[in-house]
C-alpha cells in the first residue's frame, strides 16, 4: 500500500519516492513493528488466556499462570505492517492468510481447557504446510539451487511439493517445541528470520551479487524480504517482555504461526537445506525429540533412554545450566554457524 502511495505522489512530491525504495520499506516494518508490539502487548495482557503448564517439562511451574497466546497480538501486527509495506503480490497475501490460520489454530489451542491433541494439530500443520507447498511452486522458487554446485535444478511438482510440505511441517513443529525457555525460541526464529531476510535482500534479491556468486536471482526477493523484517520487529516487541524473567508467553499462536512463516521465507530462498543451517540449532534442540517420541510411538523403539528433550531441558536438569546460560550459548552457536556455513554454501560453488 505505501508503495503503491509513494509511485502516485512522485508526480507531484519528488521525496514520495522513499516509499518505493525496497530499503526504506525494510526499515519502517522493522521499527513500527517494533514500537507497535512494545506499546500494545501489556495493556492486553489481561485479555489473554493463561499458562497451564506442560507435563514433563522442568521447571514448568514457573511460567504456570503467566499470560500466554502473545502470537494473537504480535503476529496480527505483522499481518497489518506487511500489508502496509509490501508492494501487493498475490503469492505473499495468500501467505499471510495462511499466517493468520496457523497463528488462530494455535490461539484455540492456547484457550482450550484441554490441550488439543498431538495428531490434531500435527495434521493441522501439515495442512497449512501442503498449501504454502502449491502456492510457492506456483511462483518462481521451483527452480532451486543446491551447495557445492553451480546448477539450477527445475524441480517437477511431484517433488518440489512434498519437499517443501516437509520441511515447512518441520519448521513448525521444531520451533513449537524450542519454545521452553524464556527468550530462548523467539532469539532463535529471530536470528534465522534476520538471516534469511538479508540473504533475501542482499544475495538471491541482487541481480549483481547472485550473477557474482552464480546463484539465481528471484525477483520477488526484496518484498519476502520486507516481510520477514516486519516480521523481526513484532517479535523483537515480544522479546522485550519475554526476556528472562519473562512477563507473558507466546503460546502456540506464536509459536506455530513464526515456525510456518520462516519455513516458507527459507523456501524462498530457493534453497530448501538452508533451514538446516539458519535453523540448526532449533532443529537438533526440537527436532531430535520429535524423532524421539515418534519412533517410541509408532515402531516402540526406543533411543537417547540418557537424554532428556527438548535439548535445553537436558542441559538445565543434567548439565546444570541456568536458561539465562542455555540462552545464550545456544544463540552463540547458531550464530557462529549461520555465518559460516551460509559462507561455505553460497562460495563453495
Amino acid at each position: 500500500m505505501l508503495y503503491l502511495f509513494g509511485e502516485f505522489l512522485e508526480r507531484y512530491f519528488g521525496p514520495a519516492r522513499l516509499l518505493t525504495s525496497h530499503l526504506n520499506l525494510i526499515i519502517f516494518g522493522l521499527t513500527v513493528g517494533f514500537v507497535g508490539v512494545i506499546y500494545l502487548l501489556p495493556r492486553l495482557f489481561r485479555l489473554l488466556p493463561t499458562d497451564r503448564g506442560r507435563e514433563y517439562a522442568i521447571e514448568a511451574e514457573n511460567s504456570l499462570g503467566k499470560p500466554t497466546g502473545a502470537g494473537v497480538v504480535f503476529i496480527p501486527v505483522f499481518l497489518i505492517l506487511a500489508l502496509l509495506a509490501v508492494p501487493p503480490e498475490p503469492v505473499i497475501l495468500v501467505t499471510l492468510l495462511l499466517t493468520f490460520v496457523a497463528m488462530v489454530s494455535g490461539y484455540l489451542d492456547d484457550r482450550s481447557q484441554r490441550p488439543w491433541r498431538e495428531l490434531t494439530k500435527g495434521l493441522v500443520d501439515l495442512a497449512l504446510a501442503t498449501a504454502a507447498a502449491f502456492l510457492l511452486y506456483s511462483s518462481e522458487v521451483s527452480t532451486i539451487w543446491l551447495p557445492f554446485t553451480n546448477n539450477l535444478y527445475q524441480t517437477p511438482m511431484w517433488l518440489y511439493v512434498p519437499l517443501a510440505t516437509v520441511f515447512i511441517w518441520i519448521s513448525i513443529n521444531t520451533t513449537n517445541c524450542s519454545d521452553g525457555v524464556d527468550g530462548l525460541s523467539s532469539t532463535l526464529v529471530l536470528i534465522a528470520l534476520i538471516s534469511t531476510g538479508t540473504f533475501l535482500y542482499v544475495i538471491v534479491g541482487h541481480t549483481d551479487f547472485s550473477a557474482y556468486l552464480l546463484l539465481p536471482h528471484y525477483a520477488l526477493s526484496a518484498k519476502w524480504a520486507i516481510t520477514s523484517f516486519a516480521l523481526v520487529g513484532s517479535l523483537a516487541g515480544y522479546l522485550w517482555y519475554n526476556a528472562y524473567p519473562s512477563h507473558v508467553l507466546m503460546g502456540d499462536a506464536g509459536s506455530r504461526a513464526l515456525g510456518f512463516i520462516m519455513g516458507v521465507m527459507i523456501m524462498n530462498t530457493g534453497n530448501p537445506f538452508l533451514i538446516l543451517i539458519v535453523c540448526s540449532v532449533i532443529i537438533i534442540n526440537g527436532g531430535t525429540g520429535l524423532v524421539k517420541v515418534g519412533l517410541l510411538r509408532f515402531f516402540n523403539i526406543r533411543i537417547f533412554h540418557t537424554i532428556r528433550f527438548p535439548l535445553h531441558d537436558h542441559f538445565r536438569k543434567d548439565l546444570h545450566w541456568s536458561n539465562t546460560q542455555v540462552l545464550i550459548r545456544f544463540a552463540l552457536i547458531q550464530v557462529i554457524v549461520t555465518i559460516a556455513l551460509i559462507g561455505i554454501t553460497v562460495k563453495v560453488r
